[in-house]
């Protein structure tokens, strides 16, 4: 026998349903397969301002504004045609009676053994109003009342995206399809909170507040609602401008920005005055991301303060390209030492009188495989502050007294040319010089006289406990001891008398001096000449750098240099290039 099914409903179980139904306090309807109601409880014709009986046959989705949602649309299609259970979702109609919004959960279910949909209607405007409410808290900052860093984010992330569409704008409205942000940091804040307190500095912050948005709100140019004016955290804020006509439109806003905000305070019966630095970037929606737009606005604002605050700075690219390329630098200065991605070249220093080269300069240059050759200005002040300069400096240091070792040996018939080395003040603090010198002399087998150490002239100057020690060991192991770029810093010969140095390298800006052979200028040749002379009576060799022109080489041979070291000579030259340079061995 086929099993037993459910047992069908009596007359009397259907009316105490259809009682129930009427009598339920919830928002009910019947709805068919075509969406058409079947029939309404007096829930629901109160909910809508009408008679029960007046909402048959009308269409479900009217009544509660399924169309409005895309995807309410779209589940509400599924659940009649029988492919989903179930629809819920959150609607936003207007009160019957005084047209008030009226938030609604809506359901629509099939109902068990039935030929029909259960539509249900809940009013939820009181839960509504206090997620919102609760989400105001949680979006807006308790102290100055703006917008805090979560809405800005969100905000700025909706604005991309709705300006992604084009040029104008989201919704066809005639945006322009750009985007601007102030992002502002208040200079003399910390100030004010340490000495007299948080209340006081939090009632400055609100006052602040007050200021940047009157700022925003009296712009001619601003779009729709207006620019959002939000504190990111601490003393930092922003403006976001969306829809912006230019960067003429945001540093107009700076300036009125910086000027409101330097006006005088008076908060907590004090008068107190403060400033901003404010970076502003203004771009093309399109192609621009959250991070990168926060990235490009904080870097400026940075450059605002570190070019003396209280300023608005805009946005430079070339700029931004120039950091980029330093950190870059930065970040891959040691490993690139231990990829060999450094060489040395080696510039000839030649005898004023003789023509000859006595010694070569080691001049480092960095491969990289990104960026190409890069000359030691480009990375070496990077080496200095990162202090990666004590581990490229050790390398440039073996590499050259190896070199000059191998010259020596190879061809024993020349005159040996002495290596001269720059070194880095860090090297002298950070490192222990005199080991690492003694230790790749005899390494390498290269003779002392054959090293030339070059520190400058500010380096020495008033050098005291450590640095001194370091060159006074260094001279006493027959290591020559050069200044270099001598006559830039304190240009103190008593006190140069009291170093263990043997030579001078006066700086290129005094040989340019010398260009103009046909008008040559008598002052330029006075101050060498003295510098000169005075060095030759403290035992001091004198070498020329930046030497150009024949001119300039016999004047400065006149004037009595030692040597010289320049394009006249010689540009820097690779090491398998320096023995054709040096001289014959005397017969």
């Amino acid at each position: 026998m086929p099993a037993a099914g459910p047992a069908d409903p009596s007359a009397a179980e259907l009316r105490d349903v259809h009682a129930a139904f009427n009598a339920a306090q919830l928002p009910m309807a019947l709805v068919d397969a075509d969406g058409l109601v079947v029939s309404a409880n007096d829930g629901l014709g109160a909910l809508l301002g009408a008679d029960a009986a007046e909402l048959r046959r009308r269409p479900a989705a009217d009544l509660v504004d399924l169309a409005g949602d895309a995807r309410a649309w779209r589940a509400y299609r599924e659940v009649l045609r029988g492919r989903r259970s179930r629809l819920r979702c959150t609607r936003r109609l207007k009160h019957p009676g005084d047209g008030r919004p009226l938030w609604a959960e809506v359901t629509l279910a099939s109902v068990p053994r039935g030929r029909h949909l259960l539509l249900s209607v809940a009013d939820v405007s009181d839960r509504r109003e206090l997620q919102d409410r609760l989400r105001h808290l949680q979006m807006h900052d308790p102290v100055t009342r703006l917008p805090n860093r979560t809405l800005f984010f969100e905000r700025l992330t909706t604005a991309l995206e709705n300006s992604s569409y084009g040029s104008f704008g989201a919704h066809g409205d005639g945006g322009t399809g750009r985007i601007g942000l102030c992002h502002l940091d208040l200079d003399g804040f910390k100030a004010v909170n340490d000495t007299l307190g948080h209340p006081v500095g939090d009632r400055l912050l609100a006052a602040v507040a007050t200021r940047l948005t009157e700022c925003a709100g009296s712009d001619p140019h601003a779009h729709g609602d207006g620019h959002l004016v939000a504190r990111l955290g601490g003393d930092e804020f922003a403006i976001l401008v969306e829809d912006s006509t230019g960067t003429e439109q945001l540093t107009a806003l700076a300036g009125a920005v910086l000027d409101a905000v330097q006006r005088p305070f008076d908060v907590a019966g004090q008068r107190l005055s403060v400033s901003a630095s404010i970076g502003v970037v203004e771009r093309l929606a399109a192609g621009t991301t959250v991070n990168g737009l926060m990235q490009a606005a904080e870097t400026t604002q940075y450059w605002a303060k570190a070019d003396g605050k209280a300023r608005w700075t805009l946005f430079d690219p070339e700029r931004n390209a120039h950091r980029m390329t330093r950190q870059a630098l930065s970040s891959s200065l040691r490993p690139a030492v231990e990829r060999g991605e450094f060489a040395l070249e080696y510039q000839p220093l030649v005898g004023m009188a003789d023509g000859a080269v006595h010694g070569v300069e080691a001049l480092v240059r960095w491969n990289h495989p990104r960026f190409g050759t890069l000359s030691p200005n480009r990375f070496i002040g990077i080496a200095e502050e990162d202090g990666s300069i004590v581990q490229l400096g050790r390398w440039v240091l073996r590499t050259a007294c190896r070199q000059a070792r191998r010259w020596q040996t190879d061809h024993p018939e020349a005159r040996p040319p002495f290596v001269s080395v720059n070194v880095a003040v860090r090297q002298v603090w950070d490192s222990d010089l005199v080991a690492d010198v003694a230790d790749i002399l005899e390494e390498t087998g290269l003779a002392p006289g054959l090293l030339q150490l070059e520190l400058t002239e500010s380096a020495v100057m008033g050098s005291a406990g450590r640095p001194l020690q370091a060159l006074r060991a260094l001279s006493e192991m027959d290591v020559r001891i050069a200044i270099d770029d001598f006559g830039t810093g304190y240009s103190n010969l008593a006190y140069l008398s009291r170093l263990p140095v043997s030579g001078l390298k006066l700086d290129g800006s005094f040989v340019r001096g010398f260009q103009d052979e046909a008008h040559p200028n008598p002052a330029d040749e006075v101050v060498v000449e003295a510098m000169v002379g005075l060095a030759h009576r403290l035992g001091l060799t004198v070498t020329a750098e930046c030497v150009e022109t024949a001119g300039q080489a016999e004047r400065l041979r006149r004037i009595g240099c030692d040597t010289g070291q320049g394009w006249w000579y010689s540009r820097p030259v690779p090491a398998s290039s320096v023995p054709d340079l040096l001289p014959a061995p005397c017969a």
